[in-house]
């Protein structure tokens, strides 16, 4: 390591040594305590504020401390830098390897390693000022997670009937969007939660607003922000936890921070962003006189639709009424009537011929009948002779035996007889 002497200590033409030559007997020789000590006292007071630039190369966070631990390199050289807790927890950008920063602090040795190192009290990124880069962080971030798109937006109610402030109470935003709700719409109930909208913890109190106000009942829509300022003013409204609070909300949130110009991460998050207070207070609620306007336009369309109506009913009316079933309207009855008795006496003189006819044909058929009928041979002295079973009917001799039984049917009456005798036309009349 080289040191430099101050010039107040050594001629500026003669620099000190690497190496010391052996020290005289009346020279005592220091010890490394001494000369870490030494050199500590020279280089943290020759350079107690500097302002140095270069890359990060190293990052580490201790987080039971809160303290980040640097390494800060360019391309011949690197140094150690330390950011005590207290400066780290100012910090609203992301440090990460690759960053170029310059930084203001001032140069400290650690004595027991020996090891010098830049003890940090300001940081800020190169070229992009702090509050630029933190908000194009977090904005990519949460852009990566959803929280701005478009599918998450809940809509705005058209006629709120409670709506809840969330902003300074002393401002001139509140102001504003009092006086122009009061002048627009008077049916509505507004409450007003204050909170600081700027400075350290105000973040953390506009986010618990929020969570407070999700909790209550019957609350249609909450208006978040504040009147315009720069953007170290407005920053309470880029913070993650604000952010968070509006995506995690229920109830819908339109975001009014600052100017039209200023665009802020609540904008982003919000489901409705307006450019000012005052746009706030215009979208989240009709205009009466507007309403009455078209409230009576719409009135208007529906008279004349009905009138119109009415006239078109009244000449449809008319037309029915001078056609012919409603001069004559039971013209069409009696001409149903007469066709159904037409009808009648037609089907009535059919069936009575088909009943005569029928009635001829069944004669016919009885007579024929009555000729194949077996009573009327029986009638001209034939008889029919079956067995005992009345069923079974003899036709010759040989149908019998001797001693049976036989039943005869004759025109009138029935003769049971037995058989004493048989005779066949092949043998003797008197063979048994």
């Amino acid at each position: 390591m080289r040191v430099c002497l101050n010039s107040r200590l050594a001629p500026s033409h003669m620099p000190l040594p690497l190496i010391q030559p052996a020290p005289k007997a009346s020279q005592r020789p220091w010890t490394v305590s001494e000369l870490t000590a030494h050199i500590k006292e020279l280089l943290e007071g020759e350079f107690p504020s500097v302002w140095l630039i270069g890359e990060i190369s190293k990052v580490n966070r201790d987080h039971n401390s809160g303290h980040i631990y640097l390494t800060l390199k360019d391309d011949r050289a690197v140094i150690s830098a330390k950011i005590w807790k207290n400066v780290a927890s100012r910090i609203v950008f992301d440090l990460h390897v690759g960053l170029e920063v310059i930084v203001q602090g001032r140069i400290s040795v650690w004595e027991p390693r020996g090891e010098y190192s830049i003890i940090v009290e300001q940081v800020q990124p190169k070229g992009l000022g702090a509050l630029e880069l933190a908000f194009r962080q977090l904005c990519e971030r949460l852009q990566k997670e959803g929280l701005f798109a478009q599918e998450h937006k809940k809509p705005i109610p058209r006629f709120p009937r409670r709506i809840v402030i969330v902003t300074s109470a002393t401002g001139a935003a509140v102001r504003d969007i009092l006086q122009v709700i009061g002048r627009r719409w008077r049916d509505v109930e507004i409450w007003v939660r204050p909170v600081r909208v700027q400075g350290d913890g105000a973040a953390q109190e506009i986010a618990a607003a929020i969570a407070e106000i999700n909790r209550l009942r019957d609350t249609d829509v909450m208006i978040v922000g504040r009147g315009g300022g720069s953007m170290e003013d407005l920053w309470a409204f880029n913070e993650e936890v604000v952010a968070r609070a509006i995506f995690a909300s229920r109830i819908p949130v339109i975001s009014a921070v600052g100017h039209e110009i200023d665009w802020t991460i609540a904008d982003y998050v919000a489901d409705l962003r307006a450019p000012t207070p005052s746009a706030a207070a215009e979208l989240v609620v009709p205009s009466e006189q507007a309403v009455r306007e078209h409230l009576k336009k719409d009135e208007l369309r529906l008279v004349g639709s009905l009138q119109s109506l009415l006239r078109g009913t009244r000449r449809r009316l008319a037309q029915l009424a001078d056609r012919r079933p409603f001069q004559f309207p039971f013209e069409f009855v009696f001409r149903r009537q007469h066709l159904c008795d037409d009808r009648a006496g037609r089907a009535d003189r059919a069936i009575r011929n088909r009943l005569q006819e029928g009635g001829l044909r069944l004669a016919r058929l009885a007579a024929l009948l009555e000729g194949l009928s077996p009573l009327n041979v029986l009638a001209r002295g034939y008889s029919l002779t079956t067995r005992e079973d009345g069923v079974t009917v003899v036709r010759c001799a040989d149908d019998v035996v001797v001693g049976e039984r036989l039943l005869t049917r004759l025109s009138r009456g029935r003769i049971t007889s037995r058989v004493e005798q048989k005779l066949t036309h092949a043998k003797d009349p008197n063979s048994q």
